[in-house]
C-alpha cells in the first residue's frame, strides 16, 4: 500500500483549469471555474495518499476510511456527517438527496451511480479509479450533482440521465449548467478489444465526429476509445454550452503515481473520490 512519506508533495498537476493543493499533507485538486463560486459550494478530487477503497473494502477498513474521511473533510471545513456516499456499480440510476439521506452507503442510495441535490451540507461523494467523475452545478437554481461515469455508465449515458434529473426535478436551463470533467482514464490509455469497440460505435454512431473518438490501432484489432470527447458531445447535444463544459485534462494512468489507477494498479488499485457540497 502506497503510504505518505516527506517529500512526496512534488509533483503539481495545476493546469488552465485546475488548482492543484497541497494543505494539512493532503493533497487534491479544484476546479478554478468552481472556485468562482467559492461562497456557496466546495469540491474536491483527492489525489494518492488518501484512499477510500470500495464497497467490498468498508467494513473491514472502516476505521482507515473513516480517517481519510476526516482529512478531506477538514481541509474543506466540512463535517464528516454531511457526506452521502452510494453504492456504485456502474448502472445509469440517478438519485436526489434530501435532509435525512446523510451516511455511506444507505440503502436508498444501493446501485446508484449519480447524485444530485439542491440542499445545503449534503456532501456528494462518488469513488472514481480511472472512471469520469462528472460535477455538475447550476448557479441559477443552486443545484449541484456528482456522475459516475466508467465505460459501461458512458454507454448507458448517465451524464444525460443527470442533467434530465436536474431539468425535471429542479427545472434547470442546460444553458446555465456548468459541466466539469475530472480526471480519467483518456483515450491514450483507454484501449479496448473489438467487442467493447463495437458496443461504443453501436451506440455512438450517430454521434458527431464519432470516427474521431473510436480509433484502431495499426495491424492489430485493438482500440483506442476518446470516453471524454463522448461524453462532452452528449452534453451538448443535450443543451449545455461549449463554455461551460470544463475539462480537467489529466490522465489517471499517465499520472499513476499521483492518481489512484486501476488499469495500472489492477486488484491492487486504491480509489479517489470526486465530492462537492452547497454551503
Amino acid at each position: 500500500m502506497w503510504e505518505y512519506k516527506e517529500g512526496d508533495f512534488i509533483k503539481d498537476l495545476s493546469n488552465e483549469n485546475i488548482i492543484h493543493i497541497k494543505k494539512d499533507n493532503v493533497e487534491y485538486l479544484q476546479f478554478k471555474k468552481l472556485n468562482k463560486y467559492s461562497d456557496i459550494l466546495t469540491h474536491c478530487f483527492t489525489l494518492r495518499e488518501l484512499d477510500f477503497k470500495g464497497f467490498n473494502d468498508y467494513k473491514e477498513n472502516k476505521d482507515f476510511i473513516t480517517e481519510n474521511y476526516n482529512k478531506i473533510c477538514n481541509a474543506l471545513d466540512l463535517k464528516y456527517e454531511y457526506i452521502c456516499r452510494p453504492n456504485q456499480t456502474h448502472t445509469k440510476n440517478v438519485k436526489c438527496v434530501y435532509e435525512g439521506d446523510e451516511g455511506i452507503y444507505l440503502d436508498k442510495f444501493k446501485n446508484v451511480d449519480a447524485l444530485v441535490t439542491n440542499k445545503k451540507n449534503k456532501a456528494l461523494v462518488l469513488a472514481f479509479a480511472d472512471c469520469m467523475p462528472l460535477v455538475f452545478f447550476d448557479p441559477i437554481k443552486k443545484v449541484i450533482a456528482n456522475t459516475h461515469s466508467g465505460w459501461r455508465g458512458t454507454l448507458k449515458r448517465i451524464s444525460e440521465e443527470t442533467v434530465k434529473c436536474m431539468i425535471k426535478e429542479y427545472n434547470s436551463n442546460p444553458e446555465n449548467i456548468i459541466c466539469l470533467i475530472g480526471p480519467t482514464i483518456r483515450k491514450c490509455h483507454f484501449e479496448v478489444d473489438k467487442d467493447v469497440k463495437d458496443l461504443f460505435y453501436n451506440e455512438f454512431k450517430n454521434l458527431e465526429n464519432i470516427d474521431n473518438y473510436i480509433t484502431k490501432q495499426n495491424e492489430k484489432e485493438k482500440y483506442n476509445i476518446d470516453a471524454v470527447q463522448i461524453n462532452k458531445q452528449m452534453l451538448l447535444d443535450l443543451g449545455l454550452k461549449q463554455k461551460n463544459i470544463i475539462d480537467s485534462k489529466i490522465c489517471t494512468v499517465c499520472n499513476k503515481d499521483k492518481i489512484h489507477s486501476y488499469r495500472a494498479d489492477k486488484e491492487n488499485s486504491g480509489r479517489n473520490i470526486m465530492l462537492i457540497c452547497l454551503k
